[in-house]
């Protein structure tokens, strides 16, 4: 899964990049089966050294029983803008991905998908790079907004993004007004999804070939004794981990 030839380097280039690769999101498709592989990625920086450390870990999806791990280290390939992070952490992703002996048939990302500004965040830009299924399970909503779930593990409410639109002062549509010139057009981006009862929701959105409700039902299940998936929990683990040790080992 090499990384192309000509990854973007500032923010005009990257955000180009996004706008031709958004075009290729394939937001439907089915969920894991009996026996599948999915693979949770994560990574942790050392901003000093200019250092990113990546993480792949692969479970057995039906007993979350952990099959193989992979780490990462490279230089960060892009600076810290918002909405660009995928830019900086794909790079090594990719590499920590490569580094298993056999292929995910899922990929869970530390992150956002189509609930993004531009439809691409890194679950979205990795699955069409890798044509891999992915998805993005978040700790908060980014820019949008969502009512609160039931208190009840497995209750969820659609995460939307209100945009602002042009009307034809006719009032066409529900929630646009007559005469006023502005309309809101609302889009489902994603979920807010409670795994745990009583816990605070995560923030589930589609990356690629798989479908929303197929992306709940598998964090549902990835998630079944902490908030988080238990792909998360091991990646975010493992690069942790891995990061101190290099940072043991150059000190």
């Amino acid at each position: 899964m090499p990384i192309p030839a000509d990854w973007p380097t500032t923010e005009a280039e990257a955000l180009a990049e996004q706008e031709r690769l958004r075009a290729l999101v394939e937001p439907y498709g089915p969920g894991p089966a009996e026996g599948d592989l999915v693979a949770g990625v994560d990574v942790a920086y050392d901003d000093e050294r200019d250092l990113v450390v990546a993480a792949a870990v692969l479970l057995d999806h039906t007993t979350l029983r952990v099959v193989e791990e992979a780490t990462a280290v490279g230089r960060i390939a892009f600076p810290y803008i918002p909405g660009l992070l995928a830019f900086r952490e794909l790079p090594a992703v990719l590499d920590a991905l490569a580094a298993l002996t056999r292929t995910p048939d899922l990929v869970v990302c530390d992150g956002y998908g189509l609930a993004h500004p531009r439809r691409l965040g890194l679950a979205s830009h990795l699955g069409v790079l890798t044509g891999l299924r992915t998805y993005g399970v978040a700790k908060t909503p980014f820019t949008f907004t969502s009512t609160a779930p039931g208190p009840e593990r497995g209750s969820w409410a659609p995460l939307m993004d209100v945009q602002a639109g042009e009307s034809d002062g006719q009032g066409q549509g529900q929630g646009q007004g007559q005469g006023q010139g502005e309309g809101r057009a609302e889009e489902v981006v994603g979920r807010a999804v409670r795994t745990r009862t009583g816990v605070k929701p995560v923030f589930v959105s589609v990356g690629h070939r798989i479908g929303l409700d197929e992306a709940t039902a598998s964090t549902l299940h990835l998630a079944r004794d902490y908030r988080q998936p238990e792909t998360t929990r091991r990646a975010d683990s493992l690069c942790r981990h891995a990061l101190t040790d290099l940072q043991r080992a150059t000190a």
